[in-house]
This record gives structure tokens, sequence and C-alpha cells, in this order.
């Protein structure tokens, strides 16, 4: 005689943050995904568009036939991507630009339920890893940049109230963009922070500064990300810095210190190639140095670089500020330090209990502007 089962006492499923363990478990989540063929993310009207990008190629076909795939943002103006309703959680975005080397000026913003000011402020460009206008793969959890020019973020992104993303284009030209936000309608829980991202760039870093990745943060909360594009201006090698994490009150020194920059982000030894004698890129699922522009030369003023070191298993958690610092540090004679004079340009991602505190001011479009590339080799022995 079969046993009658108890009744379950679980909490029911909301849907998120599945798993091969849990991937067969059954929600009341609803799936909805906005693009240029589906504005509102409104369900059963994909895919009606009788306008759009596509329309000529779509002539002799019609209505549902790939019409509107894209969308045109014009000069100096600012596109609204989604306007979700919550509660729930945009779980993956794809873009695609045109063109590629203008990204820099093309700026992403989030703002959650109904605030002024926006919770993630960032180029385009520096959002995905790819800082210098050219195409990087990148092979990481929360951030997947693939062949041609297709950007991807995987990051978790709840909202209760609202959800709106906008695109602004300050360029002088207009921009072609491709995209789709796809996400959960659903429960969120009361312990889900809201994420956050900051954008900042000094072109040339003041005589024995540090950089400022991250500071005025108030709340409570868990750093999970730093993006790095950095330009070094003297020759030999430049990632001596530490890292520095001041937390809750921190003052002249920091509660978490890094022993060196290619530390941080989980290499060694100058992420220097000990056959080749070049540095060695790498894209892995939390960190990487995956872009060297040029990347057959080493050691030579001028030299760019894109690093990533995701804080996915190892968050760095804070109840009421933080402030984040990396020092450039390169060498000199007889073996002693030299503090570097380089342009770095960041990212830092987190997570926070609303309200935020406000941002510095964006650069505006020239301060953005990611200008030719010019190398200084040394001379012929």
């Amino acid at each position: 005689m079969a046993r009658a089962q108890a009744p379950s006492t679980a909490t029911p499923f909301n849907g998120l943050d599945t798993h091969l363990g849990n991937l067969s478990r059954l929600s009341d989540a609803k799936s909805r995904s906005i693009s240029p063929e589906n504005f509102q993310g409104e369900k059963g009207k994909a895919g009606m568009a009788t306008e759009g990008t596509g329309k000529n190629a779509a002539r002799e076909l019609g209505q549902t036939w790939k019409v509107s795939p894209s969308v045109r943002i014009a000069a100096k103006s600012t596109y609204t991507i989604a306007d979700i309703d919550g509660p729930g959680v945009i779980q993956q975005i794809w873009m695609t630009p045109a063109p590629l080397d203008k990204t820099r000026q093309y700026i992403l913003r989030f703002y959650w339920d109904g605030e002024d000011e926006p919770s993630v402020e960032v180029p385009m460009a520096d959002f995905f890893c790819c800082a210098w206008g050219k195409y990087c793969q990148i092979n990481s959890l929360p951030v997947c940049v693939n062949p041609g020019s297709a950007f991807n973020s995987y990051w978790s992104m709840p909202f209760r109230k609202k959800a709106r993303i906008t695109m602004e284009n300050l360029d002088a030209k207009d921009m072609v963009l491709y995209y789709q936000v796809n996400y959960t309608l659903t429960d969120v829980p009361a312990d889900a922070a809201y994420f956050h991202a900051q954008f900042r760039r000094v072109h040339k870093l003041e005589p024995k500064t540090n950089y400022t990745i991250l500071e005025g943060v108030k709340g409570k909360g868990h750093y999970v990300g730093t993006y790095l594009a950095w330009e070094v201006r003297s020759p030999g090698w430049w990632g001596e810095g530490e890292i520095k994490f001041f937390i809750d009150g921190d003052n002249a020194f920091p509660t978490i210190c890094g022993t060196g920059t290619e530390d941080y982000f989980c290499g060694s030894y100058n992420f220097e190639n000990q056959e080749t004698h070049k540095y060695q890129t790498f894209s892995t699922p939390y960190t990487g140095l995956a872009q060297v522009l040029p990347p057959d030369i080493i050691y030579v003023p001028g030299q760019r670089f894109g690093l990533y070191r995701w804080h996915i298993a190892d968050p760095i958690r804070f109840d009421k500020d933080l402030k984040v610092t990396i020092q450039a540090l390169g060498w000199k004679s007889e073996g002693r330090y030299l503090p570097l004079e380089d342009d770095i340009a960041s990212v830092a991602f987190w997570y926070q209990a609303e309200p935020h505190a406000k941002f510095p001011a964006l650069p505006d479009s020239e301060a953005l502007t990611v200008k030719p590339q010019v190398l200084v080799k040394p001379a012929a022995k």
C-alpha cells in the first residue's frame, strides 16, 4: 500500500538562480523579452512589425519576416531600450552596435524602481570589457563578447517596481543597434540588492597618486567586479601597484590590500609568456587579460591593455561604505619602485540596497574619445 506524502511546506520556487542542479524545477515565473521586434515585451505580440530597418529586405515576404531587427539612434540623442514593470529580474542582455569603433560614445544607463539618478552609467564599450574600440573575445561568466561584435551580459539585475534602460549616442553620427533584453517576471527576494556599475577615467594620473576605481558608496552591499582599460606611458613593466579596498570607515589603511596588479587579476610575473617573452592574453570565467594592443611587443609606452576581475566567488562585502583604489607602479634603477602617470579607465560593478549616492559626472564626449594609438618604440641598440 502506497504511503501518503505529507504536503510540502517549502517556499515555491521563484525561477531565479537556475543551474544544472535545479533546472528541472517548475515555477510561476514568466519569461519575457524586449527587442526591436517587441519593444514592450508583450505576450503574443512579437514579430508583428510592418515598419523597421528590415522592411526593404522583407518587401516580398511581409509581416513576421524580420521587418524590425534593429533601431537607428540619432546623433546626440537618447533612446529608451527597455521600460519594464516589475517585479522581475533582467537575466541576459545581447547587443551588437555599428560602428564598433565608436562604442565609447554610446552610454548605457540603468534605472531601478523609478529612480531619477542611474544605478548604471557606463560607456557601452567598457561595460562589455572592450574599451579600445576593437573586437576582443571575452569568455567570462557575467560578460561574453563573441564574433563579430556581439556584447552579452549575464549579470542578474533584480527590480521590484520598474526597470528602465537607455542608450545615449554622444557621437555626431547616427548609430545602428541590434539588441535583446531577456528577463523574467517573478517574486524578488527581500534581500536582493540592486545592480550598479560606474565608469571613471584619468587621462594622466597625477604623480605619486593612486587611481580611484570607486568611492563615495554609501549603504550595504557587495563589490563584484573590476574592468580596467590601461594605457602605459613609460617603458618597462607597469603592474606592480596594489589594489586596496577601504571598507566601513577605513581611513589611511584599508582592510584588504593586494600584492600587485597582475596578482589581483589572478596572473603572475608580468603576464609574460616565459617562452615567447611577450604578454600572454587569457580569458577565463572569473579573470582575464583579454586584450593587449598590439600583441607582439612588450614593455613599450603607448601599449594598451584590457583586464577584468569578477568577485563572484569572493564578493567584497560592506555594511556602510566602500572605496577602491589601485596604484600605477613600475620600476626604476637600483630596484626601486617608479610611480607611473598612465592613462586609466575603469568600471566598478557592485550590488547594494537603494538609495545609492549620486555618481560623479561622466566625462564629456571629447574626454571619452579613444585617440589613435601612439607607440614609443625603444631605439635600436
